[in-house]
Parts: structure tokens; C-alpha cells; sequence
């Protein structure tokens, strides 16, 4: 009885050991995600975004999310240690560098704070990747799926406020934005090194307007 009970702990601890080597820790990656937009009626008619990509880079506490479409392109650089930030937005031939504080930052991200995930013991295959399916619920009522993967953890867990509690990468979701839905599922990642200088904040060629600015601008005011 002895002998078993001792074999079935290190049964426990070699299968927790397994687990652990199995998760690789993301500290530095370039990630790309096709990005699909629906209305009511399905994909969007026209194709207006169609073909429009998400690329997420990652080094350390620094991180850069590109948004390119046949519309344009906006880019946000945030570094979760400085907690400074930019956006840049760049269309019909304007290109606009909106600058946020911290507390910009989590004014910016407010709507996506505070998500608790229910973890669902379905499975999905996405790309390659052995997924489990979570459903995100929003502190105003709204909820939406998402898969991710257990074994590539993010080691810079702010390089997205929205999944920053999820036990894992996010694969695949989808977030609403008044009636339109944007799908996000990752087509590829590199481990190469990235470069330091596409984390660096412009000094020229663009518009300056602060994140207060900016908001006024879209009220109108």
C-alpha cells in the first residue's frame, strides 16, 4: 500500500512536470491575425476591409499592435513599464499621432477591464492549435467566445488589457463594436527577435493631438 501511494504521487508530479514543459512562456514574438468584419447579414458587403490584418508585436514590456486594411493603417505602441502610449492612424493621405498617459490608457481600455472569463471544457482545432473555448463577460452585460491555447502563455500579460486574466493566447474571437463584429483568429507566429526601434514613439511627420483632444474631436466639440 506504501509502495503505490508513493507511485501514484510521482505519477501527480511527473504528469504537473509534463504540463509545465509542455506551456512555452511568450516574452518575444511577432503574432498575425486575419481579421474578418461582419454586420447582421454576415461578412461585410463591398469588402471594404477585406483582407485586413492584426500584427502584434511583443519584446519584454514593450508591445505594438498594427491594424492595415485596404482603408488604412493604425498602429498603438504602449509600454506597460513606462505606461506612456501612442496611437497612429494613418488614412487618405493624413496621418495622425494621438498621445495617452497612463491614466489615458485605462480610460481607453476601460470597457474591456475587469472581463472574468468562464472557462468551458469545449474544444476546438484553429490553425493547428488544440483550443478550449471561454466565454468573456463584460462588466456591462455583453459576452464573447474566445479560444485560446494553454500551452503559449504571454509573459507581458498588459499587451492586451482584454485577455489580460485569460489562462492562455487567445487563437480565435470575436468583439463587437456596435453592429458590426470583428473575428480575430491567428494565421501565424515568429520567435525571432524584434526589433527595439519599432517600439519607439515618432518625432515627425505626423499631426500631434492629445488623448483629450482627440475625444472632444469625436464629440464634437
Amino acid at each position: 500500500m506504501k509502495k503505490l501511494k508513493v507511485f501514484v504521487m510521482l505519477t501527480g508530479f511527473l504528469t504537473v512536470i509534463a504540463s509545465a514543459n509542455a506551456q512555452r512562456n511568450i516574452a518575444e514574438a511577432t503574432m498575425m491575425y486575419d481579421m474578418e468584419i461582419k454586420n447582421g447579414n454576415g461578412p461585410q458587403a463591398g469588402g471594404a476591409i477585406t483582407g485586413a490584418t492584426t500584427t502584434i508585436y511583443l519584446k519584454g514590456n514593450n508591445n505594438r499592435t498594427e491594424m492595415t486594411s485596404t482603408l488604412g493603417k493604425e498602429v498603438t505602441i504602449y509600454n506597460s513599464k513606462t505606461n506612456n502610449a501612442v496611437v497612429l492612424k494613418e488614412f487618405s493621405g493624413q496621418k495622425l499621432m494621438i498621445t495617452l498617459t497612463k491614466d489615458n490608457w485605462i480610460a481607453k481600455q476601460k470597457m474591456y477591464s475587469n472581463i472574468k472569463f468562464e472557462l468551458t471544457s469545449e474544444t476546438k482545432s484553429i490553425g493547428g492549435y488544440d483550443t478550449k473555448k471561454a466565454i468573456a463577460k463584460l462588466p456591462d452585460g455583453k459576452t464573447f467566445e474566445v479560444y485560446y491555447t494553454p500551452e503559449l502563455i504571454p509573459a507581458n500579460k498588459e499587451y492586451d488589457p482584454t485577455f489580460s486574466t485569460l489562462p492562455g493566447l487567445a487563437i480565435q474571437y470575436e468583439i463587437e463594436s456596435g453592429k458590426m463584429k470583428f473575428k480575430y483568429t491567428l494565421s501565424k507566429i515568429n520567435y525571432d527577435a524584434v526589433q527595439v526601434s519599432l517600439f519607439d514613439f515618432p518625432v515627425a511627420g505626423y499631426r500631434v493631438m492629445t488623448y483629450e483632444e482627440n475625444q472632444n474631436l469625436k464629440k464634437g466639440n
